[in-house]
Parts: structure tokens; C-alpha cells; sequence
């Protein structure tokens, strides 16, 4: 074969010369004839002859090279494989050929070396040698990327390139060795600068009426907080009274995260007072990359998160996300108002400065919701200021509340739905959120994604971010609830007479609902706003007719007696289908409580159907941490009380997820 091709190479010069000889000869015969009967010049004849000779030539000289080329190629080619062997069995990292299935069909020494193998490879899937298949690295390489692979206790880059056979495709796989690169990349990441606020909750509090003793438990803290510093090889400053900062190395976070940050308990076991009550510490920790300015103020943002979830609790930012460790005890009850007064004063301001005002709570709203949107409404009104309150029309739990309300002639097109809510967004427009504080529970968040403006105000724990910071953020666990937190906002800035009879009592209604006729969550401040409530003529008598049930919704929360089990020993779970009506809500709630009459319960859950929804409502006598808990069904709420809300599952399937998420949180408090 080959020396039929050089054989017929070698026939091409002769022939192609004979040929422009011939060529041009004819030309020049051609021309004599013409020019005979032509008038043509000499100079024309002499330049037509040297074109017709360069053409001839040009011809000679391209043939003659495609045949020197054809000849060098033949020369080299066997010289050129065996160079290109020699260079592939010797190069300096490692590489193999497999076939497209994966099977080696050849390796180099290195290859061995790197994988650690004295016994022979031929045959061997590549897979069998790196846990990745053949058609990963092509796939994840389609780019030109190199693809991150490990053999034994090494790191390589895999590049493929395709070997096209008459018979066969295989690919050659170059591996080049990135260990060292990501030793330093480990070292740096646990090296990195890792920054942490803490705050102690509640030794400020606890001391008001033990001072003498307050020096003592506050050394103690310093100990504690001093030797875990040292234990992370950090440094520990006091910035402020009861404020420390402290920087370490990221290796020493994931021990921290292991033992689940033990030192909350070594802190709670710190005593002020002979009745054994805990002090307790809210850490904020960065763990972001960027800039140590960017990691400091992640810290205080995650700090800031702790606290409004109640404190007792670490908070962890990360790039993906947010972690929380602790929250094993109950919120500590602030005895001041400074922090009422600082907010009613930025939120009148805000008002003012507002063309009009749109306020709404929580879907399914309750009296705590819709009553500290009415005391909102009445300072937006005592501001000047147009306000309509978003709620649903439809609610039967609302009819008796909206009846009273359109009795009023300031409340007249005060209340309005959704629909309404959205054409009465402007650019200046302010919205106020009371008694929920995450987007999905909004009443409508299609209206909080339209407003440039918000002011969140609520008692339930911060579940999550916000995607735009509110102008106002008024987060507070310990108190009893929103109305609470409204009252006081109201004393500071209404003059007396200027709240209606019927708005205290919606307000008056709030707070017996989320205390249970105050009997739960309650303090000094719970009273005192329900002081100047009966001081607004606010009566406990027309507030508590709100909660009269009607003999359907008394039928509800008996179905919930008649399925009830006891979970874990100490749990208590009710079910009930429902029949699709919004009540059915309102009885898991009282179905809830009523559980936790039952001896050795310290927590009940009762779920109910609604649509495609599953509602759960979570309560606690303060021993176990419902919030925690229905937090891993996105849910939320207080330490005590909680709901949830699974949509599109089955009652049985959300009963295994709720089982689920009470076992881990039992199993590890």
C-alpha cells in the first residue's frame, strides 16, 4: 500500500512538467495564430509570453512540493510515534487510557504511584480507581474544565481528550496533582479569622433586687467565658458592661458546633439567687468570607437575631444560611420601657412623614393580630395620617370584631382586603406589620414586596432575614404579645382620651388571648398595659365575650378529644380531618391547650386539615421549646406557643415529620 503511494508520488513530477510544457507551447501557438490576424503590439506579445511562462512554473514548483511533503511525512511518521510514546510513558504525573466504558487499557508508572498499587491496573474500571465514573469526568470536562477527582488520600485535576481508532473510541485521562493547593486551602479556611459577639441576657434584670450579688455572679460568668476562650485559643475583650467580643480560628467553631456549644450550659449553671434562676447569654457569630469588616458586622447582625429570638441561644450566619443552637429556656421578662418609648417616638415620626398608611397581621389573623392593628390604626389617625388595615373580609372568625369596627365612623373604609390593599400602595406609602415578622404569614406578601417602607412590630421569636431591612424592627420575645407591645407604644404617644373604648378592648382581647386570661407569659409590663387599657375603658367583660364559642366550634374541639395519643411519654398529639372550615383552626388551638391539662404532659400538638394545608398548633408549660421544634416544619412562634403550616402532605406523612423533628430535639436537650 504505502509503496503503491510513493510509487504514484513519484510519477506526479514528470508528468506535471511535461504537462506546463506542453501547456505552454500550445499558449504560444495559439497566440502566433491570433496575432496574425490581430494588430497587437510587441510590448503586449512579450508580456502575454512571460505570464504564460510564471504560470507554467508556478504549476511545476506547487506540484513539486505537495511530493516533498508527501515524502517527509512517510520519512517521519514512524520516527514521530516513537518519540511521542517515549514522551507519553514518561511524562511526570499521572495518566492512563481507558475505553468508553471505563476499563484501563494502559497506565504510566506514575499513575501506580499515585494511586499506591503495586499489583497491576489493566482491566480495572476507573471508577474502582477514583469513585467517579468515566462518564463524570467527560461530562463535568465538556468546557475544558478540569475536574476535581481523589485517589487514596491525594487530590488531582482530570482532563480528558478523545483517541478515535478505525474500531474503537478511547480517552486519555492526565491527571495533575492538587494537594498541596488544597492542604493550604484547608489550613487557610481553618485558619480564618472567626468573630463573635456575646451578650449576657439576663443578669441586669436578675440583679435589680440581689445587687450585692450581682459582682459575684458576674466574675463567674467572666470565668467561664475567659477559660472557653482560652480553649478556642481566642481572644476575649469586654467592650461594654455584660459585652464581649471574642476572635478566634475557624478550626475551633467546628469543635464548638460538635459538642453543640456547651458552654450556654456551663454559663446557665452560673447562679445568682438561692431559687436556682439561670443566666443566660446570646452569642452572634460570622461565618462568611469577605473582608473582616464584612465578618464583624454579620456578627452583630446575628447577635441582634439571637435576641429577638429570645436569647439563651447561639446564631450562626453562614453563606448558606443561618444556624441556631440552644433556646433550652424560656425568655427572660423585661421590666423596662425604655426601648416602647425610643420606638414610639421613630414610629410617629415615620408615620408622619408618610402619605398613608397600610397595617395588617398574620393570615388566619386572631385578636392579637387585628387588635394591635387597630391601635395602630388609632396612631395613625391621631398622626393625621390616611391608614387602612388589610384583613380578610371572609374570616368568620373576625365577623363579630369587623361588626363592631363599622359601628365606629372612624373605621368607615378602614378595613379593606387584599385587592384593595394593592391599589392603595404609593411611593411614599408606610406599611406596618403587627404580630408576625415572617413574609410567608403576611397577610399579603404581595403587598410587603411593593412597599419600600416597613415597620415590623411583634413578639413571636425571628425565625428568619429579611430580604429588605424594615425602617423599624421591633422584635420583642419577652413580651406577652403584640397588643402588649402596641398598648405601650400608645401610652407613650396618645393623650388621655384619645383611644376609643372598643380599640382597648380589641387590644384587652389580644392579651387575654396570648396569655390565656393571664395565666401564661406574663410580667409587670402585661399588667401595666393592661392597667392603662381599663384606664382607656377598656372592659374585661365585653373583651371576653369575643371568645364565646358557638356549638359548632364547640363540636370541633371535641373531635380532637377523641384522637389523642401520647408520644415519647410526656407528649400529647391530637388529629382531626376537619371538614375543610377555617374553625377548625381556631379548635386546634383550643384542643392544644386543653392537652396540657393531661398529668405528665409537658407538650401538645394538635393537627388539624384544611384544604390542602395541614395547620399544627404547639404548646408548652414552659419545660420543652415548641418553637424550636415546629422551626423544622417552617414553622415559629414563642418558646410555648407555636403553629405550623405543611401544605400539600398528608396527615399521616406530616404526623412523621412532626414525630421526627420532637425526637431530635428531645434527643439532643
Amino acid at each position: 500500500m504505502k509503496k503503491n503511494k510513493k510509487a504514484k508520488a513519484n510519477k506526479i513530477l514528470p508528468m506535471s512538467i511535461v504537462g506546463c510544457i506542453m501547456l505552454a507551447v500550445a499558449l504560444l501557438v495559439v497566440y502566433v495564430f491570433v496575432s496574425s490576424f490581430t494588430e497587437i503590439s510587441p510590448l503586449g506579445s512579450g508580456i502575454a509570453v512571460i505570464l504564460i511562462y510564471l504560470l507554467s512554473v508556478f504549476a511545476i514548483l506547487t506540484v513539486y512540493l505537495r511530493k516533498m511533503r508527501i515524502d517527509t511525512d512517510e520519512k517521519l511518521a514512524p520516527a514521530l510515534g516513537s518519540i511521542m510514546l517515549d514522551i507519553v510513558t514518561k511524562m511526570h504525573f499521572p495518566m492512563l487510557i481507558c475505553d468508553e466504558s471505563g476499563k484501563v487499557v494502559w497506565y504510566n508508572k506514575n499513575l501506580s504511584y499515585a494511586a499506591g498499587r503495586t499489583s497491576p491496573l489493566h482491566g480495572m474500571n476507573i471508577e474502582q480507581l477514583c469513585a467517579v465514573r468515566i462518564s463524570q469526568i467527560v461530562e463535568g470536562g465538556e468546557d475544558g474544565k478540569d475536574v476535581p477527582i481523589t485517589i487514596g488520600e491525594r487530590f488531582f485535576l482530570a482532563k480528558h481528550y478523545k483517541i478515535r481508532t478505525a474500531k474503537k473510541g478511547y480517552w486519555l485521562i492526565t491527571l495533575t496533582d492538587n494537594t498541596e493547593l488544597q492542604q493550604l486551602l484547608a489550613r487557610f479556611d481553618s485558619e480564618k479569622t472567626v468573630i463573635a459577639y456575646i451578650v449576657i441576657d439576663n443578669i441586669e434584670e436578675l440583679s435589680r433586687q440581689l445587687q450585692e450579688r450581682y459582682h459575684s455572679a458576674g466574675s463567674g460568668i467572666d470565668a467561664v467565658l475567659k477559660k472557653w476562650a482560652k480553649e478556642t485559643g481566642g481572644v476575649l475583650k469586654e467592650y461594654e458592661r455584660d459585652k464581649y467580643l471574642l476572635i478566634f480560628e475557624a478550626r475551633h467553631l467546628e469543635q464548638c458546633i460538635a459538642h453543640r456549644f456547651d458552654i450556654l450550659d456551663e454559663i446557665r449553671d452560673v447562679r445568682i439567687d438561692d431559687q436556682g434562676t439561670p443566666i443566660t447569654v446570646s452569642i452572634g457569630i460570622a461565618k462568611i468570607d469577605g473582608a473582616l469588616a464584612e465578618r464583624e458586622q454579620t456578627a452583630r447582625s446575628a447577635l441582634e437575631m439571637a435576641l429577638q429570638r429570645g436569647g439563651d441561644q447561639v446564631v450562626i450566619k453562614t453563606a448558606e444560611g443561618v444556624e441556631f443552637y440552644g433556646g433550652r429556656t424560656k425568655t427572660v421578662q423585661k421590666r423596662t420601657k425604655v426601648r416602647a418609648r425610643v420606638v414610639a417616638n421613630q414610629l410617629t415620626a415615620l408615620i408622619k412623614r408618610s402619605d398613608n398608611v397600610l397595617i395588617m397581621g398574620h393570615r388566619y389573623a386572631d385578636f392579637d393580630s387585628i387588635g394591635s392593628a387597630v391601635g395602630l390604626a388609632r396612631l395613625a389617625m391621631f398622626c393625621g395620617v390616611k391608614v387602612n388595615i388589610v384583613t380578610d373580609l371572609s374570616d368568620p372568625n373576625l365577623a363579630g370584631v369587623l361588626e363592631k369596627l363599622q359601628k365606629l365612623p372612624d373605621y368607615r373604609g378602614v378595613v379593606i382586603d387584599r385587592a384593595t390593599g394593592l391599589d392603595m400602595i404609593r411611593s411614599n406609602t408606610l406599611l406596618i406589620v403587627a404580630d408576625v415578622n415572617n413574609t410567608d404569614h403576611f397577610e399579603s406578601p404581595d403587598i410587603a414586596k411593593n412597599v419600600y417602607k416597613t415597620v415590623i412590630i411583634d413578639h413571636h421569636r425571628k425565625t428568619a432575614e429579611f430580604e429588605v431591612e424594615p425602617e423599624i424592627s421591633y422584635i420583642e420575645p419577652s413580651a406577652s404579645s403584640a397588643s402588649e407591645l402596641v398598648a405601650e407604644i400608645l401610652e407613650q404617644c396618645l393623650p388621655p382620651g384619645a383611644l376609643l373604648r372598643e380599640e382597648a378592648e380589641l387590644l384587652f382581647a389580644g392579651i387575654l388571648l396570648d396569655t390565656k386570661q393571664f395565666s401564661r407569659n406574663t410580667s409587670t409590663r402585661t399588667f401595666s398595659s393592661a392597667l392603662y387599657l381599663r384606664g382607656a375603658g377598656a372592659n374585661p367583660t365585653e373583651a371576653q365575650a369575643f371568645f364565646k364559642t358557638a356549638l359548632d366550634d364547640f363540636v370541633r374541639e371535641a373531635k380532637f378529644e377523641n384522637n389523642v395519643v401520647i408520644y415519647r411519654t410526656i407528649i400529647a398529639i391530637a388529629l382531626s380531618e376537619g371538614d375543610g372550615n377555617p374553625a377548625d383552626r381556631i379548635a386546634a388551638a383550643k384542643a392544644a391547650d386543653k392537652l396540657l391539662t393531661i398529668n405528665n404532659v409537658v407538650a401538645a400538638f394538635a393537627l388539624v386539615r384544611i384544604g390542602n394545608t395541614v395547620h399544627i398548633s404547639a404548646r408548652s408549660n414552659g419545660s420543652v421549646n415548641v418553637q424550636l421544634i415546629l422551626e423544622k416544619l417552617e414553622g415559629g412562634g414563642h418558646y410555648d406557643v407555636a403553629g405550623a403550616q405543611v401544605e400539600n402532605m398528608t396527615m399521616n406523612d406530616t404526623l412523621v415529620l412532626l414525630k421526627r423533628a420532637i425526637d431530635e430535639y428531645l434527643d439532643n436537650n
